[in-house]
């Protein structure tokens, strides 16, 4: 540490603008700065050792001469006399040296330390997550014993979104619980694998929780490209500033040029910025609408003293960065980049608190489909906006139908709101936005035909006890008995072949998809007689028990019993954007597993969701 201060105190006299060099008792400047000699010093004979004095020297217009000293190279880099020294060729001048600022400083000399935390405060790369075992989250070694090649292979896997809101909700628990790395596989890359599946998946508010997790010494450039994902995702950015100042060296791209400059902006050193983001502009390293939105959020500051024009025009794609900085700037998008915005940013939409209220209430019926929000959260936005006084009456109306759900004088107004928010084809985040509006419906026989809907709703955010309300009043074969036939937590016997076969008869879905999910879940969950099951699937044309790798490994998690590794696997194999890239063969591997393995719960849901949206 003393070390390092006489370094810094060195750098500073040496940068110092007088420059007085020859003015104290002893030259602190190394060679490279020095004037070069005038001649080439002559060796002296070798003399006694001299006493040391306190006289200063004699400020000359040559190099003191000293036995073995090397003579200073030129000022072009060039070197005379023994010494091979170079200045580097883009080395600067010493006027664009007094011009820098303590950041730019700090990197050209090798002055930035290693670690941002005291060693006391420093944490082990070990049991890294957000949510522990008391909190609900797994066993810290449920993957310590695990094959490191199958982990990292599922995670690497789970490139995007999952079909199934209670797979997604289960996968985001079993990557965020508290876990040791399996043996084999080192510490930070399981971390980096699991923030990138959670950021991949629309979660990037609790990938960001994962990272933050991990000291910034501790970071690779695989952590740190999850980071930065999670960070823009969730429209925070300098979140990643820590990170990016101590270990400057992890990515070299023009967003991580870029991502510089505007920590530099935000601790004050606006030059520094200005200068780096302009260079990244003349040099291209990074397209001009990029820049210009740096530019914009780095000035945002208060420290850059200048307006920047956004232009649009010629813009053609919309990327993470432009929509992360667009939003935290609050910056419209075009038209034709805002108004067909991919699934993943109308999820970032919800959880960036930038974005205003009404597109967040727009947008939260995809959020919550995916399971990424919860239907208490959902009613959380929608109650916002009805106590708005930024909105009109015309932006209300959604709130406003909600609102009837809830305390609507008459049970037929308030199912007529229901209705309304569901729409033709009973859109599954509204089902969810719905779930305690459904649970607070007494059950009337007079209401048997949305019965369904009604249970459907409430299974969306769990709330199966009050669905089983309605057991006695749906009829066998009906659509709320299939929901409830996989929703009931016990279950004496199997279901009746006779109520199968109605179900079958009446259904009316593409491919008798909904049919074929009901026995894959009925079969996963035990709860079909197995000749019941072989006569019906050779009916719906579907094969339930084909084996493949994937269903292997799960298979061989659910008999062990973990449910750790039993999630990930299933969270894998409903890795898509609809039900129509799911397969009942998976459904049944997935839910025989998750009962297997202590998680009947969650199995269930994802049966009945399974059918509720087939």
């Amino acid at each position: 540490m003393k070390r390092a201060l006489l370094l810094i105190g060195g750098a500073g006299l040496a940068l110092s603008s007088s420059l007085a060099w020859a003015s104290g008792p002893e030259d602190l400047l190394p060679p490279a700065f020095r004037d070069p000699p005038q001649a080439t010093p002559t060796p002296t004979p070798a003399q006694p050792t001299p006493r040391p004095t306190t006289e200063p020297r004699t400020p000359t217009s040559q190099t003191p001469s000293a036995p073995n000293a090397p003579s200073a190279p030129s000022g072009s880099g060039g070197s005379s006399g023994s010494s091979d020294f170079r200045l580097p060729a883009d080395f600067p001048s010493l006027r664009e040296l007094e011009a820098m600022e303590g950041d730019e400083i700090n990197d050209l000399f090798g002055l930035r330390p290693r670690f941002d935390i005291p060693e006391g405060a420093r944490r082990a790369v070990e049991q890294v997550g957000v949510i522990s075992q008391e909190e609900g989250g797994f066993p810290v070694a449920s993957l310590a014993g695990q094959p490191a090649a199958l982990v990292r292979a599922a995670l690497q896997a789970s490139d995007g979104p999952l079909v199934s809101r209670w797979g997604h909700i289960l996968m985001r628990r079993a990557l965020a619980s508290r876990l040791d790395a399996p043996r084999g596989l080192n510490p930070v890359e399981f971390a980096a694998l699991r923030a990138q599946a959670l950021a991949n998946m629309g979660e990037p508010v609790v990938a960001r929780s994962l990272v933050q997790d991990v000291d910034g010494s501790e970071y690779n450039s695989a952590l740190a490209g999850a980071a930065f994902d999670a960070y823009l995702g969730s429209g925070d950015l300098l979140g990643m500033c820590p990170v990016a100042r101590l270990q400057s060296d992890l990515r070299d791209d023009g967003e991580w040029e870029m991502l510089q400059a505007v920590c530099s902006a935000y601790l004050g050193e606006s030059r520094s910025a200005n200068r780096r983001l302009d260079r990244a502009l003349g040099t291209g390293v990074a397209e001009e609408i990029d820049v210009r939105l740096a530019q914009r959020f780095a000035g945002a500051a208060g420290t850059g003293g200048r307006a920047v024009n956004i232009e649009w025009e010629g813009v053609d794609e919309l990327t993470p960065w432009r929509y992360s900085l667009a939003r935290a700037v609050g910056e419209d998008l075009p038209e034709a980049l805002g108004d067909d915005l991919p699934s993943s940013y109308r999820v970032s939409d919800v959880l960036i608190p930038a974005t205003p209220l009404l597109q967040r209430v727009q947008n939260a019926d995809t959020a919550a489909a995916r399971g990424v929000i919860s239907s208490a959260a959902m009613v959380d936005l929608y109650s916002q906006l009805w106590a708005s006084d930024r909105y009109d009456a015309a932006d209300k109306q959604l709130p406003a139908q909600l609102r009837e759900a809830y305390v609507a004088n008459t049970v037929a107004d308030r199912v007529a709101a229901m209705r309304s928010l569901w729409g033709e084809n009973a859109d599954y985040g509204r089902l969810v936005l719905t779930a305690y509006a459904a649970a607070r419906l007494p059950v009337n026989e007079a209401l048997a035909d949305d019965a369904g809907t009604f249970i459907a709703s409430m299974l969306a955010a769990g709330l199966d006890r009050n669905a089983l309300r309605w057991g006695a009043t749906v009829p066998e074969g009906s659509q709320g008995w299939a929901l409830l036939a996989l929703a009931q937590p016990d279950r004496s016997g199997n279901v009746s072949r006779g109520a199968v076969d109605s179900y079958l008869d009446s259904d009316d879905s593409a491919d008798m998809r909904k049919s074929a999910f009901l026995l894959a879940g009925l079969a996963g969950l035990g709860r079909i007689d197995s000749g019941d099951l072989s006569d019906f699937t050779d009916r719906v044309g579907v094969n339930l028990t084909r084996s493949s790798a994937w269903s292997e490994k799960i298979s061989r998690a659910g008999e062990l019993g973990n449910p750790a590794l039993v999630s990930i696997l299933a969270g894998l194999g409903m890795q898509g954007t609809s039900w129509d890239q799911m397969t009942p063969r998976h459904l049944y591997f997935i839910t025989r597993a998750l009962d297997q393995a202590g998680l009947s719960a969650e199995a269930r849901m994802i049966a009945a969701e399974a059918v509720a949206r087939g």
